[in-house]
């Protein structure tokens, strides 16, 4: 009786969620489906089984794009903050050349120390090249928030109002991502 007792509890577990007009009695009294009706049920299990599987490679192809892209930006934009901290070395070594008055420029005795400071600033820009790293156009641009930052407005009756008249320090790009906004002075009429 305990073994009947447990088929039937196990009968009844199977045909859990079957509409009871899909059920049909045994000789015994016990629920038993049509046998079509259990054939149509598997199908059915069927074809959610093989939509789960197409969604799951559907997100395992999805997964598997994203850590490529990943990837790929961790390779491309490594060395940003290297890139960051080196620019103040740049921006350093130009305002030094900047600072050389003409009259030193044109002594010999200063010729060769000037000469291997624009040969570093050179060398400097060929290296930004080979890693991505180019300068931000702005001067006599109009204004573009996406890769300058006005600092201040100047008035002028040369320029459009909104174009850049004055480059405060260099902006730049690694790659297609911005590493440092252009400080730029911005035209505008004058009063």
């Amino acid at each position: 009786m305990a073994e009947d007792k447990q088929m039937d509890e196990a009968a009844e577990k199977e045909l859990e969620g079957v509409p009871e007009e899909l059920r049909e009695e045994t000789a015994d009294g016990s629920p038993e489906l049509q046998e079509h009706d259990r054939l149509a049920e598997l199908e059915n299990q069927l074809a959610e089984a093989k939509q789960n599987v197409l969604y799951a490679q559907a997100e395992t192809q999805n997964v598997r794009r994203r850590a490529e892209k990943d990837a790929a930006d961790a390779r491309n934009y490594a060395a940003t903050g290297f890139a960051r901290d080196v620019l103040s070395v740049n921006d350093n070594l130009q305002r030094a050349l900047d600072a050389i008055p003409k009259e030193i420029r044109d002594e010999e005795k200063w010729k060769g120390l000037i000469t291997g400071i624009e040969a570093t600033g050179r060398e400097l820009e060929n290296v930004f090249g080979k890693h991505g790293i180019t300068r931000v156009a702005a001067k006599g641009l109009p204004l573009d928030p996406n890769v300058h930052q006005a600092m201040m407005e100047i008035p002028s009756d040369e320029a459009e109002p909104g174009t850049v008249v004055q480059e405060i320090q260099a902006g730049y790009m690694i790659k297609d991502r911005l590493l440092r906004p252009a400080l730029v002075g911005v035209a505008k009429k004058p009063d």
